[in-house]
């Protein structure tokens, strides 16, 4: 049975529970990610982190989580009312959607039953589409709580996150062309499927380095968090929000984090299946069952890591590089890699040539180009700061005319020190009188 005729079969009720099951997952895996983030900044920059509240300061989210239910709600005078009230519900239901076409396991009998169901909520072919759809709709939350409250800072974060989504879209979506391409479908759970002998994150090497930039980029994350950008902005978008409409902001912030996290680990790591070592020796035990899932989530908080690590490690781009580098960095990259690969694979299937073998030649090759892009990019900026270095006009040395015991003349990069008998003259001249007198 296929997983569309399972999820055509399964009854309201099932629906239900899996949706149900879906948002307590993804609320729960907030609040650990916000401890998770506290607790690993602080171990990178060798402080403790949250440790009171609870064992291992594990309680320490949902104690800020009390904090904000319990703070003033404040709201504008000059604000749109209606869209500063549900421009944050718009964020926090778009992030909601996405997590709707994630495959979390294979058809699944239920016990107790005689149903036998997908570890999914939907799914249809067009399924990736909608997750990008869905990732795109969310921005108007950002966009819409910038305008509606009636402040120059919010606004200017507004701007900057419909900009930042122009760029940063286009980039993830040149990262998926080649996952469809190889796959044949734009279905996550078809994806997902034609990973069971090898995930597409080595054959596609470039292109997962692609998303996994851009993603860091979509969700407003240092060091992309333009929108935001408290260092010059106050808070962006987000400044005239309090209370509960800043805490959903906050809620679809790290729950697009999860997204964009299975996303990357759904069409690139295999999605829910086992690592290559268990598939390749053929233990199947380990793709059914309670395994499944736990795969998925590993995989998911392996991305979480890179985040939070990306995070503890940059700093913020000036909006001018962070441009720079979507247009010209990118989305060029991007559409370079498109055309090699599937130019090169149409090619090696019109020789009849095995397509395996150009996947792998293709992924070594695309591992060298993104060391070669990467090595170019910093011996660039090394080369960079070396000419600027070269073109300052150093500090002229001081030389001491009598040091060997004879007077010598400067040399050009050399000056002499100012005569002792200068400052008298000076002085001399200041009291004499007009008419030569002292």
């Amino acid at each position: 049975m296929s997983n569309a005729e399972a999820l055509a079969n399964d009854p309201l009720w099932l629906v239900i529970v899996k949706a149900v099951i879906i948002l307590v997952f993804l609320l729960t895996s907030v609040l650990f990610a916000v401890w998770f983030e506290r607790r690993v900044i602080g171990r990178l920059q060798r402080r403790p982190g949250p440790n009171r509240k609870g064992p291992f300061g594990l309680l320490q989210s949902v104690a800020d989580a009390v904090k904000l239910l319990t703070k003033e709600d404040i709201t504008v005078r000059a604000s749109d009312k209606v869209l500063y009230i549900v421009a944050p519900a718009i964020s926090v239901f778009c992030a909601f959607l996405i997590f709707a076409v994630i495959p979390f396991g294979p058809v699944t009998h239920i016990p107790g039953t005689d149903i036998y169901t997908p570890l999914q909520l939907t799914d249809f072919p067009v399924a990736v589409l909608f997750i990008l759809a869905c990732a795109a709709l969310g921005v108007y939350g950002i966009v819409l709580g910038g305008w509606a409250s009636g402040s120059v800072y919010p606004l200017m974060g507004a701007v900057r996150s419909t900009a930042q989504v122009i760029s940063y879209e286009l980039a993830m979506g040149l990262s998926l062309v080649t996952v469809f391409l190889l796959s044949g479908t734009m279905s996550t759970s078809g994806i997902v499927e034609a990973q069971a002998d090898r995930w597409w994150a080595w054959p596609l090497f470039p292109a997962f380095i692609l998303y996994v930039i851009s993603m860091v980029g979509e969700t407003n994350r240092l060091p992309f968090d333009l929108p935001e950008a408290e260092g010059e902005l106050v808070a962006g978008f987000m400044t005239e929000y309090s209370s509960m409409k800043f805490a959903w902001y906050f809620l679809a912030e790290y729950m697009n984090m999860v997204n964009v996290s299975a996303v990357a680990a759904t069409l690139f790591l295999g999605g829910w299946h086992a690592p290559w070592p268990a598939s390749w020796a053929g233990a199947d035990f380990l793709n059914s069952g309670i395994f499944p899932p736990i795969w998925l989530i590993i995989k998911i908080w392996l991305l979480m890591f890179v985040f939070v690590w990306i995070r503890g490690s940059l700093l913020r781009f000036r909006y001018d590089q962070f441009m720079r580098f979507g247009w010209k960095v990118l989305i060029p990259v991007g559409l370079a890699w498109v055309v090699f690969f599937s130019v090169g694979r149409e090619a090696f299937d019109a020789w009849g040539r095995d397509l395996n073998v150009y996947d792998a030649v293709a992924g070594l090759v695309g591992i060298l180009l993104t060391i070669s892009v990467i090595s170019f990019i910093t011996d660039s900026k090394e080369a960079r700061a070396a000419r600027e270095a070269a073109t300052e006009e150093p500090e002229p040395e001081v030389l001491d005319a009598f040091a060997g015991g004879y007077p010598v003349p400067p040399l050009p990069h050399q000056t002499l020190p100012p005569s002792p008998r200068s400052g008298r003259t000076v002085e001399a001249s200041a009291t004499r009188t007009p008419e030569g007198g002292e």
